[in-house]
């Protein structure tokens, strides 16, 4: 009994560790932190007069990847100008297809929206090293 104990305290500790390592390695708040602009503020990167766009329930996806994708802006990776396509794209998307109710107009921006996920942290891995394998 005493060894299932150990066991037990050992993976509870375990998974307390890998909650905090979590925490740590988490997308900045949609609020923004020290260091990391808030989603308004890298919405209106392109522009002051342009009406930040609410994401709903996405937010924190889009907001995951604007971040990524203005790393590699403020890194040299991508231009203000493919920043600023790359934003308007994605919230054309938005507004066209991911606030549809309809499952298969929804898919569409998901599937849309993931291509863009994956370029955004493709910018970036390539001027991030904590995001490259090794």
């Amino acid at each position: 009994m005493g060894g299932m104990r150990r066991g037990i305290w050992t993976i509870g500790g375990m998974s307390a560790a890998a909650m905090l390592v979590a925490g740590c390695v988490a997308t900045p708040s949609l609020s923004g932190t020290m260091g990391a602009p808030s989603l308004t503020a890298l919405q209106q990167m392109c522009g002051e007069s342009a009406q930040p766009v609410d994401y709903g329930n996405d937010a924190q996806s889009v907001y995951s990847t604007l971040y990524d994708a203005y790393v590699a802006k403020r890194r040299g990776k991508v231009s203000a100008d493919e920043y600023c396509g790359f934003q308007s794209a994605i919230a054309q998307h938005y507004t066209a297809l991911g606030t549809s109710r309809d499952p298969q107009i929804r898919n569409r921006w998901v599937q849309f929206f993931n291509e863009q996920r994956a370029k955004a942290v493709s910018w970036r891995a390539a001027v991030d090293p904590t995001l490259r394998a090794g």
